[in-house]
């Protein structure tokens, strides 16, 4: 499916709020409300938009930590970790990656004794190094237009 700027402009309007209502998102980009509905329906068809989320603020809910950790697997380690990293609540997000490491996890936590807990947990699948979030600069959730 072709993503024109129009579409651009709606999916920006969806990440802000999700909630928003066509007829609002529509006063925004210049274009009816059943445009508006028509577009995301098609772009949910395509598989663009592939959900709609709550984001939640981890330290309003008493985890006062994040942070990054890599995994470098032990041999053997690779597929028991990929079967154990979903059951994990603390992993907000997984990604295999290149290079030394296997994995970078983003995770949350309540303190310094729950990160060690966890880390203790992950040490049976390989080698780890965490780095602690201090701040988030860059929005996660927004998409730029891709340039040709």
């Amino acid at each position: 499916m072709h993503i024109d700027s129009l579409n651009w402009k709606i999916l920006k309007c969806l990440q802000l709020n999700a909630r928003q209502s066509s007829a609002e998102i529509g006063r925004q980009v210049g274009i009816s409300s059943p445009a508006v509905s028509e577009r995301i329906k098609k772009m949910e068809d395509a598989g663009i938009i592939q959900n709609y989320n709550a984001l939640v603020s981890p330290f309003e809910v008493g985890y006062q930590l994040k942070a990054l950790i890599t995994l470098r697997a032990f041999m053997g380690m690779l597929k028991p970790f990929l079967e154990k990293v979903t059951t994990y609540d603390e992993v907000v997000n997984c990604y295999r990656i290149t290079g030394n490491e296997n994995f970078v996890m983003e995770v949350i936590l309540k303190n310094q004794k729950h990160l060690e807990s966890f880390i203790d947990q992950l040490i049976v699948y390989g080698e780890t190094k965490t780095q602690i979030v201090l701040s988030h600069v860059v929005k996660h959730n927004e998409v730029k237009p891709l340039k040709k």
